[in-house]
């Protein structure tokens, strides 16, 4: 059998402020009983599909199901967005409002017990299953590290996508959360000063779907043994509720490069307002005639600042929303003060606005070269190879060249890299996998970040693949678990966004974050003959947990005793803890959706990729890889409803079971899907569609009890005509129609996120509404309330959100005592039963938690947070 490719499976998420942009692809699951290994989603596949979706791409909300991997995670960008925003615009300082008020709730007794406490291998030989990403070799994982920085005394700082920011004494391992008490725990850019004073700029801006808005910028004076604090907040509220990208000093200033333009202040005096330098186009900044405009979270985006080392004054600014816009270019100051825009002069670097989108600077630390990576809004809407422009040099050390192009996509595929197929080839998604740096002793020493990890020791002149996508496909791959990866050498997780070089024990290493967490290498490290690097180490040792989770799913461990824990993950596939385990294993690739466990056992599960691609398996998908010579040892099966194939479902689709019966299962796409066979289904013909929500209509939550079934929908989905409304029906086919919402706005026109049934009557049902409220929200039907009750079976509903925090709300669920505990985007509240005021449970950071389940007796509470990992409370410790 040839060398295989595996499927490839991506999420990531957007900037959550007026809107997030993007673009859409189908899920297209593979049949357990195919011949290519891992399922059908393969770089080929991929390559194919992306091929046929070049030119839909455009600057504004893209509708179209264009089959480009690159563009799912785009599309994920969108849907989790719209969630937060839609039919309206969030105003800033929504988050940071909610924050405050979440912390004047009264906090109930008990306290979270970490779950995932432990390491994470993505390489587990116990699970290489057909679905799953094992033996790629990534090792060792946690969530996203959207930016990393490193000193010469063997201190690392982490910032994690949203998870706050974490400090290693050791060079790496031995984590330690250093920024808990901030009201944001996403991270844009992490930056050591001459002081060595530690700059964190909160808000993510890969403008990606799970990225959310920070709350300004942070400085920490004494980073080996403080933590960050709001009192170390640099400046007002200028830069609240915006995405940082990078920070960057000079002329003693700090620099900030952020999604509502370029700003700076002194690096002296923290206090006083941050200066405005420059904003393409300032009437769609809050306050702003246009800030409501529904285009305005995109009109003044910016990347980075290149400052000259010889002339701090001479300052050039990379600015531009990546999928194109008139105002993207190079700006720089006029002899009048006012900022031009670049159009000649600089060689090779575009400044065309086709030319320049997300733009990434780094310069040598004896100030002799400038190097600059740029990714093409005209490359990522025509090219179905890349959206690379290429990686450039500026021998002269200025910021303004000229400059000379080192590097382009087909000479990156030449260097060892895994993406060699047309149409998948390095900087298919260089709009979100960016970084780029120089060795700080060697001038033309560089390592730049797309997708992989590339090397050049020679100023660009060649360049090794240092960081595989993975090592699937190279002849040295083997799935023989006692060979691991064969004779590969472990790579890096894919999709890089931070790097820095430091030193520890006097050795200098250079430490790269990615979607799988933390890795470093000697910064002068061994490659084979492939240009493999031959000495990554991951550093994800379990101390840190910043595993992003959509869902959990807890059922008995029948093998080992205890419990066995899962849940989908954002990039890192679906993770199992099983009783015993001190290190957990990965038993399904890629995005992790919804999941759904067999209380009665735990290895009873069902995976949902995106768009309703759902895999099952009644082993946990434990396999020695011994299917790739025999396709009938495959023990997870793909049993995804038809609206998989059609793509009318949502990028993370609701999947629930009935309460009554864990054999019948509910799926939302355009049509509510019902199964009756379990966790023994074995086709996505074995489901049946109960009722067809409408054209242009899309499930958000689905839930049942006692074959009663509810419903939530939206569609459009977006801005323009948002509409939303829920359907009530049985699990056999009868009865369904549509709920009569009040047009007075008892239901709020916003998007309906989640259902959480009475176990105890089917008819008692509450409704947890994303979104902020009117105060917050402009546009129609904004209305108020998050958490809403029906005695009736949906007829009729009253809001009981009075005294909760105004903050998104994702689900909810029905305590055994019959209280009522609700997942936000900043921890969790509970209403005792009886009472109608609202508690925040425990004490978690400003984390967002997606789901909430019950253990198998229902006597403990697990959310699953998209920063922290798997939590769980008893529930007799909430009232």
């Amino acid at each position: 059998m040839s060398a295989p490719t595996r499927k490839r499976r991506w999420l990531t998420i957007c900037a959550i402020s007026a809107s997030a942009a993007l673009v859409a692809i189908p899920a297209d699951a593979a049949s357990g009983g195919g011949h290519s290994p891992f399922g059908a989603r393969d770089l080929a596949r991929l390559a194919a599909e992306r091929q046929q979706s070049v030119g839909v791409m455009s600057p504004s909300l893209a509708e179209e199901d264009d089959g480009n991997e690159a563009d799912e995670i785009a599309e994920g960008a969108e849907q989790f967005a719209e969630a937060r925003t839609a039919p309206g615009v969030v105003a800033p300082g929504a988050y940071g409002a909610a924050w405050a008020a979440m912390a004047k709730l009264s906090v109930t007794k008990g306290s979270w017990r970490h779950v995932t406490d432990r390491p994470y291998d993505s390489d587990d030989p116990r699970y290489r299953d057909y679905d799953s990403n094992s033996s790629g070799g990534a090792g060792r994982v946690t969530g996203r590290m959207a930016a990393v920085e490193a000193d010469d005394d063997g201190y690392v700082y982490a910032g994690s996508a949203g998870g706050g920011v974490w400090r290693s004494r050791t060079g790496g391992g031995h984590w330690q959360p250093i920024s808990d008490r901030l009201p944001s725990q996403s991270t844009g850019a992490l930056a050591l000063d001459g002081a060595g004073r530690l700059w964190l700029g909160t808000g993510e801006a890969t403008t990606n779907a799970d990225a959310y808005l920070g709350s300004g910028v942070y400085v920490l004076t004494d980073p080996h043994d403080g933590t960050f604090s709001a009192r170390g907040r640099v400046g007002g509220d200028e830069l609240d509720s915006t995405t940082v990208h990078h920070l960057r000093f000079g002329g003693g200033k700090v620099w900030a490069a952020t999604s509502a333009g370029v700003w700076s202040h002194s690096t002296k005096t923290l206090s006083g307002a941050w200066k405005l330098e420059f904003a393409p186009n300032p009437d769609y900044l809050p306050g702003g005639p246009k800030a409501h405009d529904e285009s305005a979270a995109y009109k003044n985006i910016t990347n980075d600042i290149a400052i000259d080392p010889k002339n701090p004054g001479k300052v050039v600014l990379a600015v531009g929303w990546r999928s194109g816009d008139d105002y993207n270019g190079f700006y720089t100051k006029a002899q009048d003060g006012s900022w031009t825009r670049i159009t000649d002069g600089m060689g090779d670097l575009p400044t065309d606005p086709d030319g320049v989108g997300n733009v990434t600077f780094a310069r040598s630390a004896d100030g002799s070269r400038y190097y600059a990576l740029d990714q093409s809004p005209e490359q990522m809407n025509t090219n179905p190879d890349s959206g690379l422009e290429g990686i450039f040099v500026s021998a002269s050390g200025s910021p303004t060249g000229p400059w000379k192009k080192i590097a382009d996509y087909h000479q990156l595929a030449a260097d060892g890299s895994a993406l060699t197929s047309s149409g998948y080839m390095p900087g298919v998604q260089a709009w979100y996998n960016q970084f780029l740096t120089v060795d700080p002793s060697d001038p033309q020493h560089v390592y730049a970040g797309l997708e992989e990890v590339h090397e050049t020791k020679d100023g660009g002149a060649t360049w090794s693949a240092v960081g595989p996508y993975w090592n699937f496909g190279f002849p040295c791959w083997s799935i023989d678990p006692a060979r691991q990866t064969g004779d590969c050498h472990q790579t890096t997780h894919p999709d890089q966004h931070g790097v820095a070089i430091g030193r520890y024990h006097g050795k200098g290493f250079v430490y790269v974050g990615n979607d799988g967490g933390v890795y470093r290498r000697p910064v002068d490290g061994s490659q084979d003959a492939s240009g493999h690097a031959t000495d990554w180490t991951s550093l994800n040792d379990g101390s840190i947990d910043t595993l992003q989770y959509y869902s959990v799913g807890v059922g008995k461990d029948l093998t080992y005793g205890g419990l066995s824990v899962t849940g989908g993950l954002q990039d890192n596939g679906q993770s199992l803890l099983r009783g015993g385990d001190k290190v957990m294993g990965s038993n399904f690739g890629g995005d992790g959706g919804d999941t759904l466990t067999d209380p009665a056992n735990g290895c009873n599960i069902a995976e949902e990729y995106v768009y309703l691609s759902v895999q099952v398996t009644q082993n946990c998908a434990v396999n020695d890889g011994s299917w790739v010579n025999d396709p009938g040892k495959i023990t997870s099966y793909n049993v995804a409803p038809a609206d998989n194939a059609t793509s009318e479902a949502r990028f993370i689709a609701p999947l629930a079971a009935d309460l009554k019966s864990s054999s019948t299962w509910i799926a939302g796409g355009r049509h509510v899907w019902v199964q009756t066979h379990g966790y023994a289904i074995r086709s996505g013909d074995e489901w049946k569609s109960v009722y067809d929500l409408g054209a242009g209509r899309t499930a958000t939550a689905v839930a049942a009890s006692g074959g009663k079934v509810y419903a939530a929908w939206c569609g459009p989905c977006n801005n323009k005509g948002f509409a939303r409304g829920i359907a009530v029906g049985n699990a056999d086919g009868t009865g369904w129609h549509d709920i009569a919402l009040p047009a007075d706005g008892t239901v709020p026109n916003r998007y309906l996120s989640g259902f959480a049934v009475d176990p105890k009557n089917a008819d008692h049902v509450f409704l947890a509404v994303n979104g902020f409220s009117r105060h917050w929200t402009e546009g129609p039907g904004a209305g108020v309330g998050h958490v809403f009750e029906s005695t009736d079976g949906g007829t009729t509903w009253k809001d009981i959100s009075a005294g909760l925090p105004d903050v998104p709300a994702n689900s909810a669920i029905v305590t055994p005592n019959g209280g009522l505990a609700v997942a936000t985007d900043l921890g969790v509240a509970y209403r005792a039963p009886g009472r109608t005021t609202w508690q925040r449970v425990g004490s978690l950071p400003a984390v967002a938690v997606l789901q909430l389940k019950l253990g198998p007796d229902g006597t403990t509470l697990y959310a699953a947070t998209h920063g922290r990992g798997i939590r769980s409370i008893r529930v007799r410790d909430l009232s």
